[in-house]
């Protein structure tokens, strides 16, 4: 099942196209990797699809309905979630407090069912001593605390803004497990974006690569790993 969808998806910034006519697909269970150079407007191309900034032009869909001018709060609600490069957690809450924010501010739960929901996500995700301050946390644990959060907005489409940034190759391969196992668990969609090809190679099912704005490929890994135009643009020669 297909869950978002764009059609000639554009936003300009003055003079300067950041995402230029881009027409993609995210289906049910699915990880996306979306990769490009910097500056090709992957993060830009997240904030449109999530609510945070609006297009220029094109149309954006959620399981067949219209979203392109939808609020980002109205686009949480219905199941879009995303995390962000860089994280900041709300410092004066813990562990379980900086959890329950999603399910409190996208869903509109109480206290105790926030408290309960979030409870089960992070032992989904490998997380305890809830009550921690989030300063004695690891950066693994970060990034975790940053996914629970995400998924307490109970999302059917999911966007992990190079959540692999930082970690060490242990951690690493925690966490691609991690993210492979809530797709398939949840039925998410997973768009991720990373530099780190060897995460994009072992994580995603599918990848798209974006240049100065445009969709310039679209595969499996080891067919757009092999386009000359993404060598050109982004991977180099020797890259696999």
């Amino acid at each position: 099942m297909i869950k978002l969808k764009t059609t000639n998806l554009t936003r300009r910034f003055l003079g300067l196209v950041a995402v230029n006519g881009v027409s993609f697909s995210m289906a049910e269970g699915e990880i996306l990797g979306i990769i490009g150079p910097n500056g090709a407007g992957k993060t830009t191309f997240i904030n449109l699809v999530s609510g945070i900034i609006m297009p220029s032009e094109g149309k954006i869909e959620f399981k067949g309905r219209d979203i392109t001018y939808m609020p980002a709060h109205e686009r949480a609600r219905l199941g879009i979630a995303r995390t962000y490069q860089l994280i900041h957690p709300l410092e004066n809450l813990n562990l379980i407090e900086n959890v329950m924010v999603g399910s409190i501010f996208a869903k509109g739960n109480n206290l105790r069912e926030a408290r309960r929901r979030a409870e089960v996500i992070c032992a989904e995700l490998g997380l305890s001593n809830l009550e921690r301050d989030t300063s004695k946390l690891t950066i693994l644990e970060v990034k975790k605390m940053e996914i629970a959060r995400a998924l307490a907005n109970e999302p059917e489409v999911l966007f992990l803004d190079e959540v692999m940034a930082g970690l060490n190759a242990d951690e690493t391969k925690d966490l691609i497990a991690m993210v492979q196992k809530i797709a398939k668990e949840r039925k998410l969609a997973v768009g991720v974006v990373e530099h780190v090809m060897g995460v994009i190679r072992e994580l995603t099912n599918r990848v798209i690569v974006l240049e100065a704005g445009e969709l310039i490929a679209e595969g499996p890994y080891e067919e757009v790993s092999k386009n000359p135009r993404v060598i050109e643009a982004y991977l180099g020669g020797g890259a696999a």
